[in-house]
């Protein structure tokens, strides 16, 4: 397996499960009310948020992926669309699943060699350490997530 089949591997397991910690963002989603995904517990951001988050910077890294520039900005990671119905949040949902394996797919085609070069600019560093930061980013989140929807679940 190449290394790009390997890091695309471990993005899909994070998103859709496999990985060693047995948690993932779809199983830990799927079975959410959107009010619960937009309840904000002790004041940290609501599981919407923290989805949305996750996702901003794997679609931002897509389009360089796609031969484009890397235009987003991290005021603006946060910035979710507003979810009013179960329908919006399955919706939403849907399309980060699609997401993610859109960016899985792009990450397998880069080539071994490709893996250290500069990741659009030099001062983001390689391909390399960018794929594996956001695969570490979503780790991070999903972990929160998980603690909040402990918190939500237990406090109805």
């Amino acid at each position: 397996m190449t290394n790009s089949a390997q890091i695309a591997k471990h993005f899909r397991d994070v998103h859709f499960g496999g990985n060693w910690t047995a948690i993932n963002l779809k199983g830990q989603l799927t079975d959410l009310s959107f009010k619960e995904a937009n309840t904000e517990v002790k004041g940290l951001n609501s599981i919407a948020k923290l989805t949305y988050h996750i996702q901003y910077y794997y679609v931002g890294a897509m389009k360089v992926l796609e031969g484009g520039s890397l235009d987003i900005k991290d005021k603006f990671s946060f910035d979710c669309p507003s979810i009013e119905n179960q329908a919006d949040w399955e919706s939403f949902l849907e399309e980060m699943w699609s997401n993610a394996e859109k960016f899985a797919k792009l990450v397998e085609q880069i080539p071994d060699d490709q893996m250290n070069e500069h990741f659009e600019d030099e001062k983001y560093g390689n391909h390399f350490r960018n794929l594996h930061g956001i695969i570490e980013h979503s780790h991070y989140h999903l972990g929160q997530i998980v603690v909040q929807k402990k918190m939500l679940r237990n406090s109805l």
